[in-house]
């Protein structure tokens, strides 16, 4: 089955993408053909700088890569090379009823905190449908709460379906049971939004020093706690063996130790999770015409599937 899916680089990835939903797509490329982007084009309704967009792309392409996201096994390319989606974009628009964007979540969410809200973002799901039904995707993989996404598709699919003919293949959500809720350093849930991230790549002593300052409550080391209820607890299980997870849960219970001790641990075992990766990014920082070559070998395929939906969406309206 196909599978599509692509994430914003409006920041570098942290803890919360990887666990969210890279670690994910790596595990799904082991069975389905899948299409990961790199969105640029929706990046654009936060990111009005050209050079730190153009950085932002390169930097998720290296991290995507050096994670794991294999471009033998997977099409890996940006966004905006595939200009065929932005046609289809069009074409979804023409049909998109107004009330069923302003009940998007993005769009209401802006306008009660009082917001301005411009047309990309009150048009944003149509984009992310023209994403999806480009390449005929089978699975979107989704958390809980992006489930709306995938039914405006669905929905603005059917009702072009119905009006033109079979054109789209409508697809379903992969809701991944397995995506991490990640705390971040505050105990929110790690969201560049709240500024509370910890970053996949980069110095590994600044990231430590992230660590260690990550916000506990005040309790004395002797006082025994509920690991269940503990965000740096939450982050260790993230990157140990069940058994080393059980292992500090039982300290916890018992207490007799210091935050400091597991945020110690904590950033141990962090860079044993992450080591491998690193080091296949700092190699491929050295190879730019390698990076540059698998993205427009990747844009070559995807847009090759891109106009093909195209074609077929253009020949049901009359537009050829």
């Amino acid at each position: 089955m196909r599978v599509l899916s692509g994430i914003q680089p409006t920041g570098r990835f942290h803890w919360g993408n990887y666990f969210g939903a890279i670690r994910q797509y790596i595990a799904l490329q082991e069975e389905h053909n899948g299409y990961y982007f790199i969105a640029d084009l929706h990046a654009l309704t936060t990111i009005r700088r050209p050079d730190e967009l153009r950085g932002l792309v390169r930097d998720a392409a290296m991290d995507l890569f050096a994670l794991g996201l294999d471009p033998q096994r997977a099409t890996v390319f940006v966004q905006s090379h595939v200009p065929e989606v932005s046609e289809l974009c069009w074409i979804l628009m023409t049909g998109a009823p107004m009330g069923l964007l302003e009940r998007c979540h993005a769009y209401k969410d802006k306008k009660a905190k009082g917001l301005t809200a411009d047309a990309g973002l009150f048009t944003y799901p149509v984009l992310m449908a023209a994403d999806i039904l480009a390449y005929d995707a089978d699975l979107v993989p989704v958390g809980e709460d992006q489930i709306q996404h995938i039914e405006v598709c669905r929905d603005l699919a059917g009702s072009f379906n119905h009006q033109f003919g079979e054109v789209f293949t409508l697809p379903k959500p992969l809701v991944m049971d397995d995506a991490a809720r990640v705390p971040g350093t505050d105990g929110e849930k790690m969201s560049k939004s709240y500024n509370n991230t910890l970053p996949l790549f980069g110095d590994e002593k600044a990231i430590r020093k992230q660590i260690m300052r990550i916000v506990t409550d005040s309790r004395p080391p002797a006082e025994p706690k509920d690991p269940e209820t503990d965000h740096l607890y939450a982050l260790y299980r993230l990157f140990v063996a069940p058994d080393a997870a059980a292992e500090l849960a039982d300290r916890y219970r018992q207490g007799g130790f210091g935050y400091g001790d597991v945020k110690k641990l904590l950033a141990d075992a962090s860079e044993a999770f992450f080591v491998n990766a690193r080091a296949r990014r700092r190699e491929l920082e050295a190879r730019p015409d390698y990076v540059n070559d698998v993205l427009a070998d990747g844009a070559k395929r995807a847009r090759q599937k891109a106009a093909e939906v195209l074609d077929r969406a253009r020949a049901a309206c009359g537009l050829r």
